[in-house]
């Protein structure tokens, strides 16, 4: 018999009586409680239709491109999924996980739940149950949601590990996670994890690290560039919170680090289309920097919770490149908390407080 959770002696009043269950009775699970870590997602592989069914996966979320399905709909089937997967592919082939065969947004989330669940264990014991899961690609939010039910998670957790909120992040991932809920008999009870752009273990995390990457260089640089994947500017002026939450974390994150506003910049990249996007552009801040003078260059990036093309390929390749051909001398890519001692902090300490009540 599966062992009984009894409520009413921890409200202090008489243990109800254990009911018996019929013995042709199925076998049912429950009681636990699952941890789900969602991130953005990787392909399956750099080839070109792996490519294509990642990015057409992606850019037919409708809190991604806004655009009116019949006007968005011929570009991406015809122009863009035509060409892009291909340069992406290319793009994503730098950086790939070749032992495993996979993104490396894929290894390190796999390797942040394993760090998660192994102190949380000491914790919780058993009754805590943890998976991670993509919004786009593999494994999918769907799947992973029905592997914790089947393993008697009547309450899960979702985790999104977007600190700073956005429509096209946060929400698309949750998103996701509810179509899976609507179409299951029995539900689970649910929460997420808010926005966490200002908690003070998340930024408190990021100064550390960043001390310490800073620590390992040969130079000191003249400017540090705080870049966050951009977004529409139409998105701000709908009422999306994402820039407002952004510059509270440089903000926060520069006074932790004691540093002046003009040495440390907030910048915005990643910008897809011609519409106007978030500025300061990064690769337009790092071109002018160079030939306005400036010798030495470190980009940080605290939206992203673990490192991926937009940060390995596109600050640390693309960024460098610009800074250096364009008369800079000295170039660093302060690396994500990733799957650190001060990321997994960040986490815990997020999850410990949102399960308060369950555990």
């Amino acid at each position: 018999m599966e062992k009984r959770i009894d409520t009413n002696a921890e409200a202090g009043l008489p243990a109800a009586p254990a009911i018996a269950k019929p013995a042709d009775h199925p076998r049912v699970r429950s009681g636990r409680i699952g941890v789900l870590l969602m991130n953005l997602g990787t392909p399956e592989g750099t080839s070109y239709w792996p490519m294509r069914a990642y990015l057409k996966e992606f850019l037919s979320d409708r809190r991604v491109i806004e655009e009116p399905r019949w006007k968005w709909w011929p570009v991406l089937n015809l122009i863009i999924l035509s060409t892009r997967p291909g340069r992406k592919g290319k793009d994503y082939a730098t950086i790939w996980n070749k032992e495993r065969d996979e993104g490396p947004l894929k290894t390190i989330t796999r390797s942040q739940t394993a760090q998660l669940a192994q102190r949380l264990n000491a914790f919780a014991g058993e009754r805590i149950v943890f998976d991670w899961a993509m919004r786009y690609g593999f494994p999918d939010v769907k799947s992973r949601i029905q592997h914790l039910q089947n393993e008697g998670c009547d309450r899960i957790l979702f985790v999104p590990l977007y600190p700073q909120y956005a429509a096209p992040t946060t929400a698309t991932a949750c998103d996701h996670a509810f179509r899976a809920l609507m179409e299951m008999r029995w539900q689970p009870a649910v929460r997420t994890v808010p926005a966490y752009h200002d908690d003070p273990a998340y930024i408190g995390a990021l100064a550390t690290s960043m001390r310490a990457s800073l620590a390992k260089l040969d130079f000191e640089p003249q400017i540090i560039l705080c870049s966050f994947h951009g977004m529409p500017k139409e998105n701000l002026l709908k009422g999306d919170p994402y820039y407002c939450q952004c510059a509270k974390t440089w903000r926060l994150l520069r006074d932790a680090l004691g540093l002046p506003e003009e040495r440390f910049r907030m910048t915005f990249q990643s910008r897809f289309g011609p519409d106007e996007w978030l500025q300061p552009y990064t690769d337009e801040t790092v071109k002018a920097l160079a030939q306005g003078g400036a010798k030495s260059l470190a980009i940080v990036a605290p939206g992203f919770s673990a490192d991926c093309l937009e940060t390995l390929e596109e600050l640390d390749g693309e960024n460098r490149e610009i800074f250096l051909h364009n008369g800079g001398e000295k170039f660093a890519y302060l690396p994500c908390l990733n799957d650190s001692a001060e990321g997994i902090d960040v986490i815990e300490a997020l999850v410990r407080r949102e399960l308060m009540g369950w555990v």
